[in-house]
């Protein structure tokens, strides 16, 4: 197991120093129980558990905020109406969590480096795990680029910057992101901490800056209440009339919704670099439910009460950042002309957040492929600090392809664009996956003879909660492209863009079957204990953190 930092813990107390040799000394039965010998530990490293509690917590809240919230939602709104939205979004949020449910229960069991392929390939079927981890990494690599190009974008909106090659901040973005996961990963954790916590602040304001524009505390003082979901505006049709038509609207806020929760599941690849993620994983998966309660449902009735869904402005979307965003368009339709630039900085924060995450994530993914023998061993060389600086590197490299979107003569940035529809239904498949594994571990447990009532954390309703989870994605796979099979609506494009990731998951699922013969494990075939004795000797050597006082009480809780 990773060496932890004594030098300072949540409390600020220092422990002797035993317990550093002690962290060396876990890190290397962890790792040669995971890696398969002592001897390749010391010939590669292994990945440091760095990331604290709060670093888990944030990152798990994080993971859930992105610019889909503050600028993506707001085509949802113009398809479906407020209450299709926030309906929209309150069901596929249930089947998020319901998703992380069964992770979480996985996660805990074995918190292991990139888990989610490591699942696939030790629970059902070798591979599923090679599907699963370069579809993943393959996604998180190209929107590492859509996420820096979006953020170059956004500083354009300021005065000055506009004048200003995009490509120097396309490189500036590079080297930051780079930089924060390459020296250590709580470097990583912290940067994650603080963007989270920007992140936070901002939603935090915005609902209740909604609440009081809606009651009438605004510069014109005119009380909005539901003005905007009245007259059959509440649920708009979409290419269709009468109920059908509300149906279709209803369902196309399923698949905007479902690309916003798009990175939830990243708690569990940290898992592996997670202090005590026996009591941190579980935690954190727990309080899954009340953020997406607080920020996604709760927000999206938030800008169904500040604007309207036919809004000109919000039907034009045009401009860079903020100028979309229909949290300013609501406030400025109210009066308040302040927060532009402020929305704009956030969405920066917010895009410079994600690709930092989705870096951190491509390279664990890759560096759980290469602990599967399903990419090249080097990937598995770590730095002293336990950072995997090939497979960081190697997913850095992709991010070289954000420099197509700049070209002017339109080839190249469409062949980025390319690059990015292939990724459209990434996160989809990683979900059914994970709901595919969730299951077969069920049958593996109850076939090797561990009672489910044991485990530190048990996830309610199974395996009825990962079936339902399992149909719920797979029915967005399938008619996420519905529009174009619509008369008058067929376009070659939008259908590739919509359907292209299913072959190629496929292909890559049938590749590694053919060429390694895999066979679908059995429930007693399932490898659920390997490196599970070396996790559990560990768990009673994480000092157990009491608080001090009423304030320490309040943070142990929020992080």
């Amino acid at each position: 197991m990773a060496e932890k930092n004594f030098a300072e813990t949540e409390e600020g107390s220092s422990p002797p120093f035993d317990g550093i040799e002690e962290r060396k000394q876990d890190r290397l039965v962890e790792g040669g129980a995971i890696l398969g010998s002592e001897s390749e530990v010391e010939q590669y490293g292994y990945v440091k558990r760095g990331l604290k509690s709060r670093h888990v917590q944030f990152i798990a809240l994080g993971g859930t905020i992105g610019t889909g919230l503050f600028l993506g939602i707001g085509s949802a709104f113009t398809r479906a109406g407020p209450l299709s939205v926030l309906l929209g979004y309150a069901f596929t949020g249930l089947a998020i969590f319901a998703m992380m449910q069964s992770l979480g229960e996985m996660a805990t069991w074995l918190p292991l480096p990139g888990a989610i392929p490591q699942f696939c390939a030790r629970y059902v079927d070798d591979a599923l795990g090679f599907a699963v981890g370069w579809n993943n990494w393959y996604a998180s690599a190209i929107t590492i680029c859509a996420e820096i190009s979006a953020a170059a974008v956004v500083i354009g909106y300021w005065e000055g910057a506009a004048d200003i090659n995009v490509a120097v901040w396309i490189s500036i973005l590079l080297v930051l992101v780079i930089a924060l996961n390459i020296i250590a990963v709580a470097i990583y954790g912290e940067a994650e901490f603080i963007f989270a916590s920007v992140k936070i602040i901002t939603i935090v304001g915005l609902l209740i800056m909604a609440f009081i524009v809606d009651l009438g505390g605004n510069p014109r003082g005119v009380r909005l209440g539901f003005v905007y979901w009245k007259d059959g505006n509440a649920m708009l049709e979409y290419q269709s009339t009468g109920d059908l038509g509300r149906f279709l609207g209803l369902f196309s806020t399923l698949i905007n919704a479902a690309f916003s929760y798009g990175g939830v599941e990243l708690v569990a690849v940290a898992a592996g670099e997670a202090e005590n993620p026996r009591k941190n994983i579980p935690k954190a998966v727990r309080r899954v439910f009340w953020r997406i309660l607080f920020f996604y449902v709760l927000g999206s009735l938030a800008i169904g009460v500040l604007v309207s869904s036919s809004d000109p402005h919000l039907l034009s979307a045009e401009g860079a950042g903020a100028a979309r965003s229909p949290w300013v368009i609501g406030i400025q339709n109210a009066g308040i002309t302040v927060l532009p630039s402020i929305i704009n900085a956030v969405i920066l924060t917010s895009a410079t957040s994600s690709a930092n995450a989705f870096l951190y994530t491509g390279s664990r993914y890759l560096y759980a492929l290469a602990q599967n023998r399903q990419a090249p061993r080097f990937f598995l060389t770590c730095s002293e600090r336990g950072v995997p600086y090939y497979a960081v590197g190697g997913t850095a490299i992709i991010g070289l392809l954000t420099y197509l979107s700049v070209q002017s003569d339109g080839g190249a940035a469409k062949a980025f664009e390319w690059f990015q529809n292939i990724t459209t239904i990434a996160s989809l498949f990683t979900w059914c996956s994970i709901c595919v594994a969730y299951i077969r571990f069920y049958k593996a447990l109850h076939a090797q003879g561990v009672d489910r009532d044991t485990l530190v954390f048990k996830s309610p309703f199974q395996p009825y909660t990962a079936w339902f989870c399992l149909a719920f994605f797979t029915i967005i796979i399938i008619f996420n492209g519905f529009v174009v099979f619509i008369d008058g609506n067929w376009d070659v494009s939008q259908f590739l863009a919509s359907y292209i990731g299913i072959p190629i998951f496929f292909f890559l699922f049938a590749f590694w079957k053919l060429f390694k013969r895999t066979k679908w494990l059995s429930p007693t075939e399932a490898d659920i204990f390997t490196g599970k004795a070396a996790l559990d000797a560990e768990d009673d050597h994480w000092p157990d953190q009491k608080p001090r006082n009423i304030f320490e009480r309040f943070w142990f809780w929020v992080a």
